[in-house]
Parts: structure tokens; sequence; C-alpha cells
């Protein structure tokens, strides 16, 4: 079976579905680390990715996401030279109705009219203006981590912006 587009569920639409006890066989988010880096510097800068509209974003999203911006920044200043924090959890089970696929398929796949589905992967539900990832940098490297964030919006379902929370001066000399 093939993994259906992502825009099928990007919407929110309904209560969320989060009580896994009731399903068998959830499959666990593909986003296991969700604080990177070194936590106990101060750094100067500090840049959140903000959601400008309402949506789920799928945890194979977020873990694009996050693959990219922390690749990026380790190049750029190694592990220890930055701090990555992802906020939100993917809690909202996502279902799906297999469908029979390929050549003959219309005669198989009619269904059932009011499927429930099964659990397929899961989701986290946000919202506008909700904080999607906070990151923090010394002042030199705040450009870098700015076109970084923004590489990293483009791979999540909602448009977004980044705000500079901590060092706006800083990030202005250094050109972000």
């Amino acid at each position: 079976m093939v993994t259906k587009p992502a825009r099928m569920y990007t919407k929110i639409s309904g209560p969320a579905y989060t009580r896994r006890e009731f399903m068998g066989g959830v499959p666990y988010p593909k986003i296991t680390t969700f604080i990177q880096g070194n936590q106990k510097k101060d750094f100067e800068v500090e840049m959140r990715l903000i959601a400008n509209e309402s949506c789920q974003i799928r945890h194979t999203a977020l873990e694009a996401a996050r693959v990219l911006v922390n690749r990026k920044l380790t190049d750029a200043v190694g592990t220890d030279g930055f701090f990555l924090q992802i906020r939100p959890y993917p809690h909202h089970v996502i279902r799906e109705h297999k469908m029979a696929t390929g050549a003959g398929a219309d005669r198989i796949s009619s269904g059932m009219s009011m499927a429930f589905g099964k659990p397929v992967g899961t989701a986290a539900r946000v919202h506008s203006d909700d904080v999607i990832m906070v990151a923090r940098i010394d002042g030199i490297r705040a450009k870098d981590l700015k076109q970084i964030l923004h590489k990293a919006s483009l791979k999540l379902p909602t448009p977004c912006r980044i705000e500079i929370t901590k060092g706006k001066e800083i990030a202005k000399r250094a050109g972000a």
C-alpha cells in the first residue's frame, strides 16, 4: 500500500484522536529527539519558527525539518555550537482505510462507505502563532541560522515566519 499524500491530513477536523489504549498497533513517531545541541551554554541569539496557520504536521515532516536543521548547524558550528528544540509532539493518530491500487483495483476497492480506518501514523496539531522550533546560536552565525530555519519551514505544511526573540541588534549586525 502506498502512503497517501500529506495534504489529505493537513486540515484540522474534529476532535483529536489520541486514546492509544483503544487502538491496536499505532506506529511510533519517527521523530524521537526533541532537544539537540548544547543546552547549558547561554547563546547570544534565539530564533523561533512560528506557524502562520492552523494545521496538522505529520511526524515525518517534523523529522525531516529537524534532520535538515541539525545537519546544517552541525556542519556549520559543530554539535556544541547551537541549541535546537522541537516544540509540538505528534499525539494525534492518523487513520486511513487501506485501498488496493493498481490495474483492476477499481473492482476490488469499492470498500465500505463509512470506513473507520486503521492507524497509519501520527501528527502534531499546531494552531496559528504556535512555536514549532526554537534555535539558539552565537551572533556571528545568526544569518546562517535564519536561512536554515527558512529551509526547514519549506518542509512543513503551513507557511511559517521566523522571529528573533533574543539578540535582535546582534542579529542585525550579522545581517539576519
